[in-house]
């Protein structure tokens, strides 16, 4: 595991400034604010973040901030070891919503309060995504967002005469591709974040969900069924076996190689492209996530997801930074290169512009599609609030599993639901009993 420590000091000199009313005044002696957060899939946010905002605002709040930067896959057992040892940082950014560290962690709703009060209303993907509404907290806080797109190669897919807008389409032309061209749909069944997104996308798409609106086990469903079905068949007319294995960057290279014809990602795939000047990128275009028998819409790729530990030694500051940070909404998302979307819109008002002329994108509207973001993204765990019991579903990857034991024929689409419904339903009994869900 490679980990980048960034330290930045303040200056001692730093003009006083208003504190606002849900945070106490800092005091005259310095203090320190540890935060542990992930290498960013875009280099340039960490150069924005690392060296110029956590700078300025520890001058200004009379702050040491120390980052620490760590691959995605380390995030999780770095936070278990803080809370057994309940010491570490302050603040700790997930990826995806961490429910079941609610009781290790403060109540974040007067961060949210004093953003609303500032900002204006906070998206309901980042309210589903940190509030649990069977204990009435808000087990984190979320300044932004990552949508899933899809990414297609046009060039094989006009030579194909289709348009991959919807599942029914993505198995016709990636068929034909595969057939003519000897190159596969890349869209994972694998054990890692990607899979995970792009399966309960699936879900979502032909009616079915993990849970119900109102937090009751629902993967044991007709919907699940014809999900099921379907993605039997879209690996036996499309894929190959590779999909069963990837890690979160796999179907990154499989496009950028020219070696994939679509797969379901953030933006990293087309940024990586143009900011490394490979040729492939060029012919790599975005589209809405694909439409369903039920729903025309996607799980959100990414949900930043800040918790301030109870045991954090700064909890003041803590709340404070993330107010301050919400507030840098425009900034992070110029610097993510249109990755980090805002959780709190009014901030960023130009944001359908910005995405629909970029100098560097080609075509340069690109990335127009992301102008309505916010309608077709959806939490984990929708239609319901990201609870425990999801996050241990996706912790453990249970969707991709039951996915992959049916593409592969390991189980046949009737046991795989029985199986995994199980499963998810056991994982429910134990969380109810800590009433969490």
């Amino acid at each position: 595991m490679t980990i980048n420590t960034t330290r930045r000091f303040f200056l001692a000199a730093a003009g006083s400034a208003a504190a606002i009313a849900a945070f106490p005044a800092r005091s005259a002696a310095p203090k320190v604010l540890r935060i542990l957060q992930w290498n960013h899939f875009v280099p340039a946010f960490d150069e924005w973040f690392n060296k110029k905002f956590i700078i300025e605002w520890g001058q200004r709040n009379n702050t040491e901030v120390i980052v620490t930067n760590v691959a995605m896959t380390a995030i999780e057992s770095r936070a278990a070891i803080e809370i057994q040892r309940q010491q570490g940082h302050d603040i700790c950014m997930f990826l995806s919503p961490p429910a079941s560290f609610e009781n290790h962690v403060i109540d974040h709703g007067d961060i949210y309060t004093e953003c609303e009060r500032r900002y204006g209303k906070v998206l309901d993907i980042a309210r589903k995504s940190t509030y649990n509404p069977v204990t009435r907290r808000h087990f984190g806080f979320s300044d932004s967002y990552v949508p899933d797109p899809i990414n297609y190669r046009k060039d094989l897919w006009d030579e194909a005469g289709v348009t991959p807008d919807s599942w029914d389409s993505i198995r016709e032309g990636g068929k034909i591709i595969k057939r003519t061209r000897g190159i596969p749909v890349g869209v994972g069944m694998s054990q890692e974040l990607d899979s995970s997104m792009a399966m309960r996308s699936l879900l979502a798409a032909f009616g079915a969900s993990e849970q119900s609106a109102d937090g009751r086990p629902n993967l044991n469903s007709k919907e699940t069924l014809e999900a099921l079905k379907y993605s039997k068949v879209l690996y036996q007319d499309t894929m190959t076996e590779e999909i069963f294995s990837w890690d979160a960057s796999s179907n990154n290279r499989l496009m950028l190689a020219g070696k994939g014809s679509l797969t379901l990602n953030a933006i990293s795939v087309t940024r990586t492209g143009e900011n490394e000047r490979i040729a492939t990128a060029d012919r790599i275009h975005l589209l809405k996530p694909a439409r369903g028998p039920k729903a025309h819409l996607g799980v959100m790729h990414l949900m930043n997801a800040y918790v301030v530990w109870r045991f954090s030694k700064n909890i003041d500051g803590a709340k404070k930074f993330l107010v301050d940070l919400a507030g840098e909404s425009r900034n992070a998302f110029l610097a993510s290169q249109f990755y980090n979307f805002p959780t709190f819109p009014q901030l960023v008002p130009d944001l359908p512009q910005l995405v629909a002329n970029d100098p560097k994108a080609t075509p340069r509207n690109k990335y127009a599609i992301f102008a309505d973001a916010s309608s077709w993204t959806v939490n984990v765990g929708y239609p319901g609030y990201s609870n425990a019991a999801i996050d241990e579903s996706f912790s453990t990857w249970l969707i991709p599993k039951m996915f992959a034991d049916t593409a592969t024929g390991r189980l046949s689409p009737e046991e795989a639901m029985k199986v995994y419904s199980g499963q998810l339903s056991a994982i429910f009994d134990k969380w109810r009993l800590r009433k969490m869900v």
